[in-house]
């Protein structure tokens, strides 16, 4: 198995009008370099990435003080010490994801980066995409998504949506006793928000994964700024 980079007229053609749709200017630079990822997407990306480790590491430590499951997560992997601490510190991620995610959707939304590059996506390019990952002959260019990884993107911001308003039930049960409710009770609603945690937790493993494989992806999260290459994924025997 290895990687073969080529240039791609038409790719790069995608790309651009990707990033036309955000406003973005795909002006090119030396060596062939365009922007990929705006200011804010990288801001924003940042500091989504610390709010959901603060989360998840203090999350885990709040579920370890009342297990509903036959088995607890490692001390090791949690923050916080105790239960009081664990709370304050998943409350201070809270809100700091909640204020990013607001800022993230609002600039997505208006400036239409969340329509250009996690939209059109349909069954069929999505099992189009699967097959080809299964046969190890996926497509990945910067700054442009295939149906797979638009629907992941989608998915975990579903799911973080669902860990926030779950959070909201478990924080306030009598408040919001009728979305706890609507989600199941009480225990449903903490069942709910801990398997929304786990997708995010198998995203964000996923895309460790995918970072360790294209590392290029990581240095245009923090440059902005990318090649119009295309990496296609081969599978070679003997």
């Amino acid at each position: 198995m290895c990687y073969r980079f080529t240039l791609e007229p038409a790719g790069a053609a995608a790309l651009n009008s990707g990033l036309e749709g955000q406003g973005v200017k795909p002006a090119a630079l030396a060596g062939g370099k365009v922007l990929i990822h705006p200011l804010a997407v990288r801001i924003t990306h940042w500091v989504n990435a610390i709010a959901m480790l603060i989360m998840i590491a203090s999350g885990w430590r709040i579920y370890n003080a009342a297990p509903f499951f036959s088995f607890t997560i490692p001390p090791q992997l949690t923050l916080g010490g105790w239960l009081g601490g664990a709370l304050q510190w998943h409350f201070a991620g809270l809100w700091l994801l909640v204020i990013n995610g607001v800022i993230y959707l609002s600039y997505g939304l208006a400036s239409r980066h969340i329509a250009a590059n996690f939209f059109p996506l349909t069954l069929a390019a999505i099992w189009r995409d699967l097959r080809s990952a299964l046969r190890g002959r996926i497509a990945h260019e910067v700054g442009v998504y295939n149906a797979l990884q638009r629907m992941a993107y989608l998915g975990v911001i579903c799911a973080v949506i669902a860990l926030v308003f779950s959070g909201a039930a478990l924080w306030k049960p009598v408040q919001l006793q009728e979305l706890a409710a609507l989600i199941g009770g009480y225990e449903g609603v903490r069942r709910v928000h801990f398997v929304a945690m786990a997708l995010v937790v198998a995203f964000v493993i996923v895309h460790l994964v995918m970072v360790v494989l294209v590392p290029r992806t990581l240095i245009s999260m923090f440059s902005g700024y990318g090649r119009k290459t295309q990496l296609s994924r081969d599978t070679h025997h003997g």
